[in-house]
């Protein structure tokens, strides 16, 4: 029933998120962040313009700390799934990609003084 619940509240968000992307004027997508409304999940969505005529949705569940990322062709209204990932793991780590000076020797250095 919970995963009843929580596709039919992703279903929603991505439907509004569609009518509201196909409603906005084409030029200056601004990055909104959509509030929880009372009673409904945590879930985050964040659309952000994808290229000409595509729209990507970003969803996110605190709860069960996963995304996932939707194409959306704004003139057919095709949704498309593009990545999910659990990212439980990925806040664990302290630096992944970093340049020099990594936060570890910053730390390092704070602590000889």
């Amino acid at each position: 029933m919970r995963i009843a619940f929580i596709g039919g509240v992703l279903l929603a968000s991505l439907m509004a998120a569609v009518g509201a992307a196909v409603s906005w004027p084409s030029v200056g997508f601004a990055q909104r962040v959509a509030p929880a409304s009372p009673g409904a999940s945590n879930l985050i969505t964040i659309p952000t313009p994808a290229g000409e005529g595509r729209q990507q949705i970003t969803v996110i569940d605190p709860e069960l700390r996963s995304m996932s990322v939707y194409h959306i062709e704004l003139a057919t209204g095709e949704i498309t799934l593009k990545s999910v990932r659990k990212i439980y793991w990925d806040l664990q780590m302290k630096e992944f990609n970093g340049t020099a000076p990594l936060p570890g020797d910053i730390r390092s250095l704070l602590e000889q003084n």
